[in-house]
């Protein structure tokens, strides 16, 4: 008697994915509801991946050479010593390094199983996403270099302040016994737990590392692709229709408010670090004030959902809690000094 069972087929909706599709549904609205627009809207955001295409031709170049060589494994050196020394490094190469948040939960998983502090760990998941050779690239080319510099300095300096502030409150209540009973360490990349190896500068002499390098490559394009198309018709369509008397009244001047609203407002409305910043070059075109650009980039890129998931996978509920407090104080300083250099 043949089998007839046969497994589940999953909906459409589901395995469609949901950035192309947002896409294709703006242009479509626009297409519909306002015709005049709609070339306007292609055309600024072809023009505006072809501005950017060096910067994301060397993103990915970047992040398949750290991945077929292995160069994430520099990284196991900064959990040794000291632990003051282990949060300045665990900063530093936090802000540095090419994670993706699915490595990131099997990767502190196992640092926090082997009794690495907390502290350590702190300082680089805040680091973390905010920053990397492939951000830096994509934020210098469009907010510049010197926002990108200042973000680098702000991604570190943040994992700095968070770190000594959790070795300072080990012994609390909030901070004391961190771990869930069982984390979820299993990841989205399909990657096993890293350090396993030296890096090899000369992937090209391995088949396996070559593939790594081809693949992640192909990855990364169709990532970048798919989140810059999206964002750079999001501002198209906010230059075209947000006044900017909007964003100036709410965002814009020299105070502390529009740099604490940059931070509140960031959290929700980030996507990720790539479509983020975009978003924040026509928040700026409108009034957006410098210091709430930093504040909002800051703040969103450590709250957003992949972020996020990465920190609740492994800790409890408090840890998290003081893991987003931490963000958005920092987020609010970082502001407000980016705030003041660009008004000095």
């Amino acid at each position: 008697m043949a089998d007839i069972t046969q497994s589940p087929r999953t909906p459409l909706l589901k395995r469609i994915d949901k950035a192309w599709l947002a896409l294709v549904l703006i242009l479509l609205g626009v297409a519909v509801f306002d015709r005049p627009q709609f070339v306007p809207t292609l055309s600024f955001s072809l023009e505006a991946l072809a501005g950017t295409a060096p910067f994301i031709t060397f993103a990915v170049l970047a992040i398949a050479y750290l991945k077929a060589t292995g160069a994430e494994n520099v990284v196991a050196k900064a959990f040794a010593g000291r632990e003051s020394r282990m949060i300045i490094f665990a900063a530093l190469l936090g802000g540095l390094a090419p994670f993706c948040s699915c490595e990131v939960i099997p990767f502190i998983a196992a640092l926090l199983a082997a009794g690495t502090p907390l502290s350590a760990v702190m300082a680089f998941w805040l680091a973390s996403p905010l920053m990397d050779p492939a951000m830096f690239s994509i934020t210098a080319g469009q907010l510049g270099f010197d926002f990108a510099f200042a973000k680098t300095l702000a991604a570190i300096g943040l994992g700095v302040f968070g770190g000594f502030v959790t070795m300072s409150l080990a012994k609390s209540a909030v901070f004391a016994d961190p771990l869930r009973e069982k984390p979820q360490v299993g990841g989205c990349c399909g990657v096993k737990a890293p350090f396993s190896e030296k890096p090899v500068w000369a992937f090209w002499k391995d088949n396996t590392r070559k593939i790594v390098f081809r693949e992640t490559g192909l990855d990364n394009a169709v990532f970048l692709l798919k989140w810059l198309s999206l964002a750079y018709v999001i501002e198209a369509l906010m230059i075209h229709y947000v006044p900017a008397e909007w964003i100036a009244t709410f965002l814009g001047g020299e105070g502390l408010q529009p740099i604490a609203l940059g931070a509140l407002v960031g959290a929700p409305a980030y996507l990720n670090g790539y479509a983020a910043v975009p978003l924040v070059d026509a928040l700026l075109q409108q009034g957006m004030a410098p210091g709430a650009a930093m504040s909002f980039m800051i703040a969103g890129g450590v709250s957003c959902i992949p972020a996020a998931i990465a920190v609740w996978a492994l800790v409890k509920p408090r840890v998290f809690v003081a893991y987003l407090g931490l963000a958005m104080i920092g987020s609010f300083f970082a502001g407000v000094l980016w705030q003041a250099i660009s008004l000095a």
